[in-house]
């Protein structure tokens, strides 16, 4: 089990740090002073601004009398980086040092936490079972030169892991995974960068069972709807991970994903937004000027080495980055079937026994509701331009109206109206 977590690590480790920190990678960046967009638990105390201390995920599992539950949460915890000078009482705190032509600022960083429970999952059924779990406090020093140092202090950080199986139609269990802060801090009135230092920060939740497994919520088996969907699930979205066909792992993750997401082979490393394009950020990282840089550099360690990897990127990564042409063979036809016997012409489609495509025309019977608009088009006479397939095998035809005067301009810019075969009629 805990090599299926290990193999879920890079998504999950994406999301522990998805806006840690964003472009353009500096403190002075006004994105950047309000911070931990996702997945934070406040203590308790705090109930400014409508963040909450807990999450809780319900998953459905196909359960095996012998199952064994290994749950791990995983979050940051808060690291104020505080850089003083000396004077003749001791040392105060400034904004920023600069020792020996390096800057040092003061900043939020961040200590990974993870707790590993293991269980059985028969133990859990009609009981809950309540796993307290501690984050000690800590100060460290680092002397920098002249009497500078930076100061490191973490806050002491409590929480309950509370999990509960209860037994669902058609012999299922629903798993309830319940994460709580539960740091008892107060101070009332306090600002959220105060409650930050005694918050649980990109909370998650990776589960994995050495038997049976987890179904899917995003698209649940059809025996298996009713159990999904009674599950609830709150700041908190639970997928499956892995390659597709496996189910003995899953992330409840506080954005929301697909079940098996993978990163990208082309990706070169973290840019603390997984939901982002790499190739984007990755050359607006290399527009920043050269004070940008050492702003850069002195605000975060994670930050810095992500300016080195930028740099040192060489000219086939980068081209990687561009895009990958992936080739897959179509069924006979030349596109996706339909349900009918395959076209002899690889660019048409049969439609009621006719081949249609680029250059037929066609009457619109709209069907599928996929725009309000299609209502006004029903009866209208259109050419097909071209016969498009999508990658989970469905057939478009794109089309532009016979009698719209800008067909040809609008064609020209590749501006289409889109309809299932299912939806025209031959003429």
């Amino acid at each position: 089990m805990t090599r299926a977590m290990d193999l879920a690590r890079t998504i999950a480790d994406a999301v522990l740090y998805e806006g840690y920190l964003l472009y353009p990678y500096r403190a002075s960046a006004t994105k950047n002073r309000l911070r931990w967009q996702w997945g934070v638990l406040m203590p308790p105390s705090f109930t400014d601004g409508g963040e909450h201390p807990d999450s809780w995920a319900e998953l459905v599992v196909v359960p095996d009398p012998d199952a064994v539950l290994h749950v791990r949460p995983r979050f940051l915890q808060l690291q104020e980086r505080v850089a003083e000078v000396a004077d003749g009482a001791g040392h105060r705190a400034v904004p920023s040092v600069t020792v020996a032509g390096r800057e040092h600022t003061t900043w939020d960083e961040a200590v990974e936490r993870e707790i590993d429970v293991v269980l059985r999952l028969a133990d859990l059924i009609g009981a809950d079972t309540r796993v307290p779990f501690e984050v000690d406090d800590g100060e460290d020093v680092e002397m920098i030169g002249g009497g500078a140092r930076l100061v490191r202090r973490r806050y002491a950080l409590t929480g309950e892991l509370t999990l509960r199986a209860d037994l669902v139609p058609p012999g299922l269990l629903r798993l309830r995974v319940h994460v709580r802060n539960t740091s008892a801090w107060e101070q009332p009135g306090s600002a959220r960068n105060d409650a930050l230092r005694h918050a649980l920060i990109a909370a998650h939740v990776l589960l994995s069972v050495s038997a049976g497994g987890f179904l899917s919520l995003v698209d649940p088996p059809d025996w298996a709807v009713a159990a999904a969907g009674g599950c609830r699930n709150e700041r908190t979205w639970p997928v499956l991970m892995g390659r597709p066909g496996r189910s003995d792992t899953v992330l409840c993750a506080p954005i929301i994903l697909y079940d098996h997401p993978e990163i990208a082979e082309q990706s070169h490393g973290d840019m603390f937004d997984g939901t982002e394009i790499d190739e984007l950020l990755t050359l607006r990282t290399m527009t920043l000027t050269d004070e940008e840089k050492r702003q850069v550099r002195a605000t975060d360690a994670r930050a810095a080495g992500l300016l080195d990897r930028v740099e040192g990127l060489s000219a086939s990564t980068l081209e990687a980055l561009h895009g990958t042409m992936r080739h897959s063979e179509p069924d006979a036809g030349g596109v996706p079937s339909t349900g009918e016997p395959p076209s002899s012409d690889p660019g048409c489609v049969l439609v009621g026994g006719a081949q249609v495509g680029t250059g037929s025309r066609v009457r619109l019977r709209p069907s599928r509701g996929a725009d309000a608009q299609d209502m006004f088009l029903a009866g209208r006479v259109a050419e097909v331009r071209t016969v498009l397939s999508d990658v989970d095998g469905g057939v478009h035809l794109a089309v532009t109206l016979e009698d719209d005067e800008a067909a040809d301009l609008l064609a020209e810019c590749g501006l289409y109206r889109y309809f299932g075969p299912e939806e025209v009629e031959p003429l």
